[in-house]
């Protein structure tokens, strides 16, 4: 039995090989966010449950574990086979990857391609059919993460708080988010994950994206990810006319704009698929 992970800051999604049509959710896993005490707990209390129901044999049955998951870089990538170890196998082979080489391999398989992933993070790199080249550091919410679910959050409530989006979506706003000003700042600076919170506030553009101030301002949210991560990277000029493939919910919901900027800076739209899950069990079958 082999065991897939795809996870984002948000949520997780596992599936075994044999069996992927059945798929198990948790809370989001990301290393750079938790430590290995709280994502075993993870593990421990939302996964292993659901996992034993399901498969009574599993803990001896398992020969593989492939998780792909954001922040899994290689410094913090055994603090994740760590957690998966002491919770679930002890016998598997664990093998923790970036979540930017799960979206690869999903959604090129084997073939080269420039690959995105614009989910509550995003980020993003050239694929040459085995290996990634990377591109322009993602840097984070913070720094970065341009497009994304939480960058679209940040830039939505900063402009509305600050009286940059017309007097009829900030009414909006607050009418059907029953947000305020003292809540949002203590959200965004005194909860932890603030990242997944501002990135629950972007379906408010999907409910407005045909009110012409919300479409000009995701234009410009998903201009800038082209901008600072695709037209600039080092592997620009030698990827041109290879298609660029999409990853996550953000680029899942918001295909109509994202296609708008695409063809704008002249590039070709692959493949864009909400979850790489599908993908990851072809490439692994």
């Amino acid at each position: 039995m082999v065991l897939i992970a795809d996870s984002g800051s948000t949520k997780t999604a596992w599936c075994i090989v044999e069996d992927p049509t059945h798929v198990i959710h948790t809370q989001g896993i990301n290393p750079f966010q938790q430590n290995e005490e709280d994502i075993c707990a993870v593990l421990q209390h939302e996964l292993l449950p659901a996992l034993d129901a399901r498969y009574p044999s599993i803990h001896t049955q398992l020969s593989s574990i492939f998780f792909y998951g954001a922040g899994c870089t290689p410094e913090k990538s055994p603090v994740v086979a760590s957690a998966l170890r002491q919770v679930i196998s002890t016998t598997a082979t664990i093998h923790v990857e970036s979540d930017m080489l799960g979206a690869a391999r999903s959604v090129c398989q084997r073939e080269p391609g420039i690959v995105c992933i614009l989910g509550t993070g995003s980020n993003s790199c050239y694929y040459d059919g085995r290996t990634l080249h990377a591109g322009n550091p993602a840097l984070g919410y913070i720094l970065g993460d341009e497009g994304s679910g939480a960058y679209i959050g940040k830039r939505l409530v900063g402009d509305i708080l600050k009286h940059q989006l017309p007097d009829d979506i900030q009414q909006l706003f607050f009418e059907e988010t029953h947000e305020t000003q003292a809540n949002i700042i203590q959200h965004v600076y005194r909860i932890p994950l603030p990242n997944r919170y501002l990135a629950s506030l972007s379906p408010f553009c999907a409910r407005h994206r045909e009110h012409p101030a919300i479409h000009a301002f995701l234009l410009d949210c998903f201009s800038q990810f082209f901008q600072r991560n695709i037209l600039l990277a080092p592997w620009d000029t030698e990827t041109k006319r290879l298609p660029i493939h999409f990853v996550g919910s953000i680029a899942h919901y918001y295909q109509p704009e994202l296609s708008e900027v695409a063809a704008l800076h002249d590039y070709i739209i692959g493949n864009i698929v909400q979850s790489p899950l599908e993908g990851l069990v072809q490439f692994h079958q």
